[in-house]
């Protein structure tokens, strides 16, 4: 039988050790090291498909929790599925839900069989267990899913952080069985997550723990939750050597444009992130010289591009001025505009990186966009 998710490793860069690849799913393969949008409510705000695609989105990410509150796990089966029902016919990643239930809900009571919380939109209690994850994302149909894990706070004590990593393996081994017995493991992968916060001795832990059984690919989760950039980079170091060499790597909520060439440096395949749609809302502008923000008041008779490196169909043919006009007006258009350059942009990025490694150069490619963007090259600051 074959694996619904496989990896196939081209290179290595002899610069700087990251690894350029393909991921392959049951809607198509993925060139990495790759950005996927976010797009919760199975729709990436203000974006059609047809948008991601002219943009060259190989994949995209929806959100099991807020798609079980609505519409309905059961709508979405009956519409044939999520790529069905949004109509995307390239790849979908769905998370478990776990980080909305440690997020979202100030009521909750974590036990061994699962996590009882409230809904954050009308009260009404709620149980979220890995049979329950595993159930709501098979109905879904995405390429990818993700185990149900416990997302501890950051910072977390080491006793407490090894009992959420003892947990996480348990319910690991649940969701596994449950995927199992669903039949459906053979067009739908099942990604692990790595917990244990910054303890260099939970994170192998839960890496040995995971691997034993065997995914089809791994996360590392518990990251960019405000630790600062250096400590995360630390973690990756001692993590990413953990995970087997021939399945993917994706690290879990990680999206500015330093953290995505840093993550590839070291060994991640996989990213995902909600900035680039969030800061558009308030017209903050990724570009190549910098974080702009085109709502200010210095922009009102500029009538450049946003970005004049940029190629996207938004530099190519709006002002900043124009666009500043539409987000202080609260027009929908200003922010499909800004949403629309800041995914290119991200999504060019790692076009860029995956040819930084294929020319064995990364490293210079991080010196030089560093120096361009405004980061500190030794600790870059948040976005």
């Amino acid at each position: 039988m074959t694996a619904a998710i496989t990896y196939e490793h081209i290179k290595t860069c002899k610069q700087s050790g990251a690894r350029l690849g393909r991921v392959h799913t049951p809607h198509g393969t993925i060139e990495t090291p790759m950005f996927m949008p976010v797009g919760t409510l199975a729709t990436v705000k203000t974006m059609s498909p047809e948008d991601l695609k002219a943009m060259d989105a190989q994949i995209i990410l929806s959100n099991t929790y807020h798609l079980w509150l609505r519409p309905g796990h059961d709508i979405v089966k009956e519409a044939g599925g999520l790529h069905q029902f949004m109509n995307w016919d390239r790849a979908i990643l769905t998370d478990s839900g776990g980080f909305q239930v440690f997020s979202l809900s100030e009521f909750r009571k974590i036990e061994e069989e699962g996590v009882h919380f409230r809904n954050h939109l009308n009260g009404d209690k709620l149980f979220l267990s890995p049979e329950k994850a595993m159930d709501i994302q098979n109905a879904l149909g995405s390429d990818i899913m993700m185990a149900f894990d416990e997302c501890p706070p950051y910072p977390a004590d080491h006793s407490y952080m090894k009992a959420s990593v003892e947990r996480t393996s348990r319910w690991a081994e649940r969701c596994l069985a449950e995927h199992k017995r669903s039949g459906k493991d053979s067009v739908q992968g099942l990604f692990g997550i790595i917990q244990g916060g910054e303890y260099e001795d939970l994170r192998k832990q839960s890496a040995n723990d995971l691997t034993a059984l065997d995914f089809p690919g791994y996360a590392v989760g518990g990251l960019s939750v405000g630790e600062p950039k250096d400590v995360m980079n630390h973690v990756l170091e001692f993590t990413t050597p953990l995970m087997p060499e021939d399945k993917p790597r994706y690290l879990m909520g990680v999206g500015s444009p330093d953290s995505l060439i840093d993550g590839a440096i070291r060994g991640i395949d996989m990213f995902d992130c909600v900035l680039p749609t969030r800061i558009a809302r308030n017209g903050t502008c990724m570009t190549s010289a910098g974080r702009l923000v085109v709502r200010n008041a210095k922009y009102a008779r500029d009538f450049s591009p946003l970005d004049e490196k940029c190629d996207c169909h938004v530099c190519r043919t709006y002002s900043r001025a124009y666009i500043r006009h539409l987000i202080k007006c609260e027009e929908t258009f200003g922010f499909r505009l800004t949403t629309y350059h800041n995914l290119y942009f991200l999504l060019n990025l790692m076009k860029q990186v995956r040819q930084a490694i294929m020319d064995d150069c990364l490293l210079d490619f991080r010196e030089q966009f560093f120096e361009e963007y405004g980061f500190n090259k030794e600790n870059a600051r948040n976005f």
